[in-house]
């Protein structure tokens, strides 16, 4: 697929308004690089993000056993929720909406009652995402929301900012349900720093002599930067870098304002503060930057054509949640989530059928 000429526009435009003001945060740059309205890499209609062709695969798009099993849970959900006859599934991040499609397709299969009362809304800041949600979805198109809430992807939206949708999501009924996400927060724009004698400086983007992006260290820009890591009690060593995802508490936030029965249930790569912060394991932080299924060494190279990512820090996580208002029910790997889900049910169910069928 051959990619657009915004990408050099969406560098010169950086450029242009590093020279115009000065050096600004990763944080700004970042933001710009993912999800600019035109050119960002998450917002871009042109380029293939998903699958082989694309820079990355994630667990719905490589097995179909993933979203399945999610979709078992989601019904278990549902029976600890007093088996509501209305309740919503709010997708964050639905990205290609394989996993949307399949739990979709499990519910109504092995769990009906719960099919009958289940509004699914997308939530997706791209219009051609948005677009493929309604399209891939087709089937499901009276049980689906497609829409752009308040921040719970990227953070330029307004509350309620609707493609689609009905009177049927307004009222205390539509305030029980799910928010979930896979792969999301380890992709909001983050802050980085680094401890220099004793205190804390932030990774600015400048321009080099020859025009390229080049990190310069300033004073914070926010007093936030210092307070993420006194209020999880982490102290950076000298010389150590680290990510702050300022984002993360904002998203946990604007999720647990979605219902005022249910949960928020959120899968991605991450750890806790102290592993995050060890900085004889990670002194560099854990900011990184791929495309096409590789590495790539130069995080600031070619903003809007590399996904970049940084580790979700778990404790964080869970104190945002508590402060506001959630409750941890569980935090384990993934594998072990899995297996006490009943993924080993649902291969038997889905092999059995699929021996039926044939």
């Amino acid at each position: 697929m051959k990619r657009h000429d915004e990408q050099p526009a969406l560098a010169g435009r950086l450029r242009e308004r590093i020279a115009r003001e000065g050096a600004i945060t990763f944080r700004d740059w970042m933001q710009a690089a993912l999800y600019d309205e035109r050119a960002g890499y998450y917002r871009r209609a042109d380029l293939a993000r998903w699958g082989r062709a694309g820079d990355y695969r994630t667990s719905p798009e490589r097995t179909p056993l993933f979203a399945a099993t999610f979709a078992r849970y989601f019904a278990a959900l549902h029976g600890q929720l007093g088996s509501p006859s209305r309740w919503t599934i709010y997708e964050a991040g639905a990205g290609a909406c394989d996993f949307a499609r399949v739990a979709l397709e499990t519910l109504a299969q092995d769990h009906p009652e719960v099919f009958r009362a289940t509004r699914y809304v997308v939530d997706e800041i791209g219009e051609g995402a948005r677009r493929l949600a309604a399209e891939k979805l087709a089937p499901f198109a009276e049980r689906i929301g497609v829409r752009r809430f308040a921040g719970l992807v990227g953070d330029d939206v307004r509350r309620g900012d609707a493609d689609n949708g009905d009177a049927s999501d307004s009222g205390d009924a539509s305030r029980v349900g799910v928010v979930f996400s896979n792969e999301l927060v380890d992709a909001f724009a983050v802050h980085r720093v680094v401890m220099r004698e004793g205190g804390l400086r932030e990774l600015r983007v400048g321009l080099g002599a020859s025009g390229g992006f080049e990190w310069v260290e300033r004073e914070p820009s926010t007093p936030r930067l210092a307070e993420h890591f006194a209020r999880l009690g982490v102290v950076l060593r000298e010389g150590q870098f680290a990510e702050v995802n300022l984002a993360a508490d904002e998203w946990i936030a604007r999720a647990a304002s979605l219902v005022s029965r249910g949960f928020v249930v959120t899968v991605d790569y991450g750890a806790a503060s102290e592993e995050l912060y060890d900085a004889d394991a990670r002194p560099g932080g854990t900011l990184r930057a791929f495309r096409a299924h590789t590495f790539s060494d130069d995080v600031l190279a070619s903003p809007g054509e590399q996904d970049i990512t940084s580790t979700v820090n778990w404790t964080q996580l869970v104190v945002a949640g508590r402060e506001a208002g959630l409750e941890t029910v569980t935090l384990e790997r993934l594998d072990k989530f899995l297996l006490s889900a009943g993924v080993v049910g649902q291969l038997e169910s889905m092999s059995a059928r699929a021996s039926d069928e044939g």
